[in-house]
């Protein structure tokens, strides 16, 4: 061995790769542990509106624990997400001294379900808790549905806010029935039953009828409406508040 020139250089370059990691290490774990290297800031960025001071310095206060090096980003982010309102957090170090907090808060587009149970969906349809003032939340429109069925709901009431918007009309409830028959209240006051979709005709094509024929029909009559029912495959029946409900009444056709 000690003849064999190759291999004693290769064993010397082995001790220098391990001579050199181990000095990479204790300066890595050095800098890690240097009370020379102190965290001294944290920056918050984003469009805050539900996230207050206090919240975001009892997140600090939780997550952001150690020096520069060896605070824990995840625990950081963690923290941050723990908090109302928060729908995503990004962190990063700055050198030399401070992290990076960027949040996304929740953007609410509906109340979900019932009021006591402070659910509301996102402008992602994500179902999140979270509280809101009066005034804002009866400006949202309402949604129900199953469990589990928010995303659905969400993307049906896009679709249809887009089908009535030459009305000037929007929805002010989405629900869905356990049977998976599709209801809306209007900006009117107007209850919209739409039904289930089926082979032959869908929930779509029956809104978009009644929207083409609505200013030929309805929208030319004085006399208030409380209900109209689209499950009929040539027209539509109305309910009228000041005739008795026990009274039958019959379809109205779509066309003029």
């Amino acid at each position: 061995m000690w003849d064999n020139a190759d291999m004693l250089n290769g064993c010397a370059n082995a001790l220098y790769a391990l001579a050199a990691a181990a000095l990479i290490y204790a300066g890595v774990h050095v800098a890690k542990h240097s009370p020379l290297l102190p965290l001294r800031h944290l920056e918050l960025q984003g469009d805050l509106t539900h996230v207050t001071r206090e919240q975001a310095q009892g997140a600090a206060r939780v997550g952001a624990a150690g020096t520069f090096f060896s605070v824990d980003l995840d625990a950081v982010r963690r923290a941050f997400e723990s908090l109302p309102w928060v729908r995503k957090v990004e962190v990063r170090r700055l050198w030399p001294d401070r992290i990076k907090v960027s949040i996304e808060e929740h953007v609410a587009l509906a109340r979900w379900g019932k009021e006591a149970e402070g659910q509301l969906v996102n402008s992602y349809g994500e179902l999140f808790a979270g509280r809101i003032e009066a005034q804002r939340g009866a400006e949202l429109p309402q949604f129900a549905g199953p469990a589990g069925t928010h995303q659905e709901v969400a993307r049906r009431y896009a679709l249809f806010r887009d089908l009535l918007a030459p009305l000037s009309l929007e929805p002010r409830a989405v629900a869905l029935s356990q049977r998976l028959s599709w209801q809306l209240r209007l900006s009117n006051g107007l209850a919209v039953q739409l039904g289930r979709d089926s082979e032959r005709d869908s929930v779509r094509e029956r809104l978009a009828r009644f929207v083409e024929v609505y200013p030929r029909t309805l929208g030319r009559l004085s006399r208030r409406f409380d209900y109209v029912d689209l499950r009929y495959p040539n027209g539509f029946a109305l309910r009228v508040p000041e005739i008795l409900r026990t009274e039958p009444r019959k379809p109205t056709r779509g066309k003029a």
